[in-house]
């Protein structure tokens, strides 16, 4: 992303002073949670689209900082809280929160980073942001309870998987260029427009995570583990709507009773493998992909359109 890191880096600099501002407490146990946050933070991909949505409409202001730093905290909070739902030890081979200081803090945890970035746009009236983040919030909730929902009976449909992706991931991704975008422009057509791009671009991003349950790369959660959680992905997806009647039994038996036997949860990966699940998934990721950029493509041509391609790309080529 070497565009990307050119056209925003004195930009992101700030973002980062914000972001450690923000998160700061009078509480020594959450200021030693904060640092080892901080101090673990993964590749900042939605500050990034933040920044450069906004800059895709003029200078980048205080007011936008404070959206990208409000995008990050909310995002925080949702991956501490994921962890305690899914009862998961490590994020990117670190000891997540609830490892090292039990679930009880943890979940606090995610409400203090939660109420944190409400706090900082309500104090500095950034109501159009704190709008577009709270409904992203919302639409995060939902989809990971339909996700929960549909995983009882594993009656997943690809309709009903695209809702699910929209809602817990894209959603918020939307919203990231739709905040920064709000700093910026004054036309509403625009920013509805990037929050669509932004949308397109994250259910891209969903699928490729989800791809990497069925490789070989090190991404810091096991391969199968959405097998294991009984997630109904894409690959999946098109595998049980596409195999015998057999396979799709002895499939969706496995995902049900023998998701913990790492033979069985082979035997799933091999029969995604073989068929054309794979194939098929990477064909919707770039489709989506593709509709991100058609509509990236209808603004001026200039270098932080460039880093939003740049960045956009990098969703789907990224090996972890």
């Amino acid at each position: 992303m070497d565009k990307t890191t050119q056209v925003i880096s004195n930009e992101m600099a700030a973002f980062e002073n914000y972001f450690k501002d923000a998160v700061k407490s009078r509480v020594p146990l959450l200021d030693r949670i904060m640092r080892y946050i901080v101090n673990r933070k993964g590749k900042q991909l939605r500050p990034k689209f933040v920044l450069l949505s906004a800059k895709l409409g003029g200078e980048i202001n205080d007011s936008t900082l404070r959206a990208a730093s409000l995008v990050e905290l909310l995002h925080t909070a949702t991956l501490v809280h994921d962890d305690v739902v899914d009862d998961a030890t490590k994020r990117r081979d670190f000891f997540s929160v609830n490892a090292l200081w039990k679930n009880k803090v943890a979940v606090l945890v995610g409400d203090y980073l939660l109420s944190k970035g409400l706090l900082l746009s309500l104090d500095n009236n950034d109501f159009d942001v704190l709008k577009i983040l709270s409904e992203a919030v919302k639409m995060m909730s939902e989809g990971e309870l339909l996700q929960m929902e549909k995983a009882r009976n594993l009656n997943v449909s690809e309709d009903v998987y695209y809702e699910i992706i929209k809602g817990k991931t894209a959603s918020l991704l939307s919203s990231a260029c739709g905040a920064g975008a709000c700093t910026t422009f004054k036309d509403t057509e625009k920013i509805n427009l990037l929050k669509f791009f932004g949308e397109k671009t994250g259910m891209a991003f969903q699928i490729k995570d989800d791809l990497f349950d069925y490789g070989n790369e090190n991404i810091g959660k096991p391969t199968g583990n959405d097998i294991k959680e009984k997630k109904l992905t894409l690959p999946l997806i098109y595998t049980l709507n596409n195999c015998d009647k057999a396979l799709r039994k002895k499939i969706i038996y496995i995902v049900k009773n023998e998701n913990t036997n790492r033979d069985k949860v082979k035997f799933v990966i091999d029969a995604v493998n073989q068929s054309g699940g794979i194939e098929y998934a990477y064909k919707k990721m770039f489709a989506f992909r593709d509709e991100a950029l058609t509509i990236l493509y209808q603004f001026p041509e200039n270098e932080v359109r460039g880093a939003l391609e740049e960045l956009v790309r990098y969703t789907t080529d990224r090996k972890y």
